[in-house]
């Protein structure tokens, strides 16, 4: 990773010489210097990047020259930040005193000059690494992004086994769990349209894409269809013109054409002519295995005629915008390949192991050790198939057995049995851009099983640097950007997806993990601290990632000179680990320590100059310390989940700061709209804090009117939630928000249950897609239907007299609706056809006066969940839930028991019309904490169940 390092670094240092325009003459030129060194350096990183990771390559002395560049990375970004930390001291903002200024340049003349001395040494030392480079004659690489998937030391020396090879050779009785998607391939090869067509089977490596692919593709009906196939690899490294002289030799072998000796002699265009003309009037098939390039279609749609005749094009691609590249040329079909299921996983786990022996079954004595060492497969095909071989060679002994499940992240780097795993899997990091390397190898700090939530993730990524910045672009829309380029490629799997259908958490598999974590260790990018690693010495590692007591981490190192620091353990203090952090730690940049029993936060936090991302959720955190005014880079800061309740007016000071986010939610009671969650204390000075793209919650009867028309300068928010909203605060709310002209969700709280609320939008926030209403309306709001973005709406307390279903029905994008808390005073509720179209979600709760619910045949046709809560006079199932197709969960809470009963499926008269639902919860509150239910789940149907019974429907 010395292009990453080294690419990022030299980011590091043109932003640097930019924005310091104040630099030190001699400092200015030393930087310069280095630059330019390293520019130079940079063009043959790539092939040096490769040959230090070839295995086959027995040069010692390119690792250890790529080490040496790379930690020449790591102390240029050191001493840069260092530097910054040094001039900020010598000149603080507002401190403009002559004998002030003085004094302070004396006080940091000799950290000033250790730091000129270690600009000079690294001057010299990347100089000297230049030098030694011109021995290892390193190729000039005009590649963007991606690496040669076969090294030229394998190929050299014979060693090279491309491990992707097996699977075009594999025997259909050796391959389990294929039978549907065989099935939905061989369909679309067979049957359709006439019209030229795109088959793509797409998904992470390892999932049997190829061995899928080429069993349809050779299989007696496929191969008896078409008048001529061929199947081409791919793979990262290729040539067009050669992958087509490859097909034509495929087509013309059996008739020894003298057109194949024609062929190499012919330029670009005329082969294409050649190729066309042969495949004009044949039902061709061409199988690609494994795409990489995104412009692949662009690069052989003219290769390949559409010539209504039933032609089909196979492609297997671990990226799905390779796939979806193709719908812009031609007709496609895509099979996104999934993990194995279960009971296929152990099935193939015999067939592997017990293949010759034992009649293919698993003795009784083995049974548990090996299901757990098929749990630790993830149910990924190719790692059950590589590590049942190596097992298959084993006696057949629990002991045997024992070590290789203990000992299987150790077996990944070095038994041979495992060599095709790790290759397999090392491919889609070594194929990815130099950008993206260290935004996958962050998964590695987080613990194993653990569902990342993507803004957490991607804050942290901004933090680090890693997010390029660009016009007219946020940094978190860049970010999501890499994310979404990560899960496209197949390297990070999505965990949880909300109603808008946009990622929520994510993870990436176990074993790409036990990959990444080799990474990171190899490449100083980060270590994980267990129970069992307390001795391990960290050297220059840049991250720290803790799942043990943080105190003990004081045995292995006095060293807490890293970027970031994770801390995962729930037990023990960390008081004493928070306050060495606070006065060691110059150039941390992300401090996470959310879920942990931490109750303070020392006074000197201020001290951490660089630091960009502090995460305290759910920590026992009771109060800041004045000195958070002096962490003059912080970016977020997150209190969601704490005991603080003022922020320090010092906070105002912060004028990088753009998520402030801070709430406490009472879990030791039942929810209600004013009750259950509390907000935040901020003192007037807040229109200083001029980046914030996310505020809430603040309670704003603290600062009144004052504080919320300062709020008229943060124009850049895009999240802004208020409590503790008084009535004479509407017009100072709605001139506000008619400033923020980015703004996509506001969230509105009253402080009283009877407050009436009045907001008057002259002109509404063009973005807006979420609303939160929570207070006493005179009227339903006129301005609401005129939000078309919104895609989410929140009413409780409205007390409406009028039925609000009449003016939301038609919002065109409207995805969630929910109706809480005596939002409607009415007896009827009533879903006219045609209305909420795309609604996916609907929420009714806490409404004391409906007696009836009309859902008319055509509304609600795209709903998906469904919850009723404590609708006290509603006794009868609104019979239109039966024309309901698409819904998949019904959650009812706290119903009516003649309503309840009525859906029984022992003898319900109602139940009728909700047996086509896949999974109803019943829920029965017992108290006194808000997630205190007893819960029933009615299978209401022979449709596979969409959620298991622990599945909590959002609130």
């Amino acid at each position: 990773m010395a292009e990453t390092a080294v690419s990022f670094v030299l980011g590091e240092v043109f932003q640097f010489l930019k924005e310091e325009t104040n630099l030190l003459r001699s400092v200015h030129r030393d930087f310069s210097d280095i630059k330019d060194e390293l520019e130079s350096i940079q063009v043959f990183l790539k092939d040096a990047d490769r040959r230090a990771a070839d295995e086959a390559d027995t040069n010692d002395g390119i690792r250890t020259w790529v080490k040496q560049l790379r930690e020449a990375s790591f102390r240029i970004e050191d001493v840069i930040d260092e530097y910054l930390r040094l001039m900020h001291r010598a000149n603080p903002p507002r401190c403009g005193s002559l004998v002030g200024k003085i004094a302070r340049q004396i006080k940091t003349l000799i950290p000033r000059h250790h730091i000129a001395s270690e600009i000079q040494d690294i001057k010299l030392s990347i100089r000297g690494i230049k030098e030694r480079s011109e021995r290892y004659n390193f190729q000039i690489s005009h590649e963007q992004g991606t690496s040669s998937s076969i090294s030229i030391g394998e190929r050299e020396n014979g060693k090279w086994h491309d491990p992707r090879l097996s699977s075009l050779f594999i025997e259909e009785t050796e391959v389990v769990g294929i039978e549907v998607p065989k099935e939905e391939l061989s369909g679309w090869l067979l049957d359709g349209e006439a019209e030229r067509t795109v088959i793509s089977v797409v998904g992470m490596g390892g999932l049997g894409k190829t061995t899928l692919a080429k069993l349809v593709f050779e299989s007696k009906k496929v191969s008896a269809h078409f008048d001529c196939r061929a199947c081409v690899t791919v793979s990262q490294s290729y040539t067009v013109r050669g992958l087509l002289i490859n097909m034509m030799e495929q087509f013309c072998r059996s008739t020894k054409d003298s057109l194949l000796q024609m062929l190499h002699k012919m330029d670009d265009q005329s082969l294409i002519i050649e190729v066309r003309q042969y495949l004009q009037h044949k039902r061709y098939l061409i199988f690609f295995d494994d795409v990489w390039q995104e412009d692949f279609a662009d690069q052989v749609q003219f290769a390949m005629p559409n010539n209504n005749k039933g032609s089909r094009i196979i492609i297997t691609t671990r990226m799905m915008y390779v796939a979806d590249f193709f719908k812009k040329s031609f007709l496609t079909h895509i099979h996104n390949l999934q993990l194995l299921p279960p009971n296929k996983a152990w099935e193939l786990f015999c067939k592997r192991v017990f293949r010759y022996e034992l009649g293919g079954h698993c003795p009784s004595e083995l049974e548990a050790v090996s299901k757990e060492i098929v749990q630790k497969c993830r149910q990924l095909p190719l790692a059950i198939v590589a590590i049942g071989g190596l097992l298959s060679t084993k006696s057949k002994t629990m002991i045997e057995w024992q070590k290789v499940s203990e000992n299987l992240s150790l077996e990944l780097g070095r038994n041979a049995h495992l060599t095709c795993l790790v290759k397999i899997l090392s491919l889609s990091y070594d194929g990815l851009p130099y950008y993206l390397k260290p935004c996958i190898l962050y998964f590695g700090l987080y613990p194993e099983d653990y569902a990342i939530n993507h803004r957490r993730l991607t804050r942290q990524w901004i933090a680090e640097g890693f997010v390029k910045l660009e016009e007219r672009r946020t940094p978190e829309q860049v970010a999501e950007e890499y994310l979404s380029e990560l899960i496209q490629r197949s390297l990070v799997q999505v965990s949880n997806v909300g109603f808008e259908g946009k990622v929520q958490t994510c993870q990436v598999h176990d074993l790409m993990r036990e990959l990444i974590i080799r990474k990171m260790k190899d490449l100083n990018f980060g270590h994980c601290m267990h129970e069992d690693s307390e001795s391990v010495a960290l050297g220059r590692t840049r991250r720290l990632s803790i799942a043990t007591n943080p105190n003990n981490v004081f045995r292995s190192t006095n060293n807490l000179q890293f970027r970031a620091i994770y801390v995962f353990e729930e037990d023990g203090s960390l008081e004493h680990f928070m306050g060495k952090v606070c006065s060691q730690s110059r150039i941390l940049k992300v401090l996470d320590i959310q879920g942990t029993s931490l109750n303070h936060i020392p006074k000197n936090l201020g001290n951490l100059f660089h630091l960009r991302y502090i995460n305290l959720r759910n920590t026992n955190v009771k109060a800041l310390p004045k000195s958070i005014g002096e962490l003059h880079n912080l970016e977020t800061l997150d209190l969601r989940e704490t005991l603080v309740h003022e922020i320090p007016s010092e906070i105002n000071k912060l004028t990088k700061l753009r998520h402030l986010l801070a709430f406490h939610r009472n879990y030791e009671q039942k929810y209600s709209a004013l009750g259950s969650t509390t907000g935040v204390l901020i003192e007037k000075g807040i229109k200083n804090m001029i980046s914030l793209k996310n505020l809430y919650y603040v309670e704003v009867d603290h600062g009144g009117v004052d504080l919320i028309e300062e709020m008229k300068m943060l124009r850049q928010l895009r999240k802004l939630g208020l409590k503790h909203v008084r009535r004479e605060h509407g017009n100072a709310i709605s001139a506000a928000v008619q400033e923020m002209q980015h703004l996509e969700s506001l969230n509105i709280t009253a402080i009283e249950e009877d407050e009436i609320i009045d907001l008057n939008f002259a002109s509404t926030p063009p973005k807006l897609q979420r609303l939160h209403l929570k207070a006493r309306l005179e009227k339903f709001p006129d301005w609401i239907p005129k939000f078309e973005c919104l895609v989410q709406i929140c009413l409780a307390l409205s007390k409406l007299k009028d039925d609000p279903l009449q003016s939301l029905k038609n919002l065109p994008n409207l995805l969630k609706l929910n109706l809480l808390e005596n939002a409607f005073d009415g007896e009827i509720l009533h879903f006219q056809n045609g209305g909420f179209q795309i609604l996916k979600e609907l929420i009714l709760s806490h409404l004391n006066r409906p007696n009836s619910i009309l859902i008319e045949k055509g509304a609600l046709l795209s709903l998906e969940n469904l919850k009723l809560e404590r609708i006290p006079k509603l006794k009868d199932v609104p019979s239109g839930i039966k024309h309901l197709d698409k819904l998949k969960v019904i959650d009812l809470v706290d119903m009516p028991d003649e309503f309840v009963k009525s859906i029984d499926p022992d003898g319900g008269q109602d139940h009728w019309i909700i047996n086509h639902v896949p999974i109803v919860f019943i829920r029965q509150w017992f108290g006194p904490k808000y997630y205190d239910y007893e819960v029933r789940t009615i299978n209401s149907s022979t449709k596979e169940v969409l959620r298991d019974e622990n599945a909590k429907v959002s609130s």
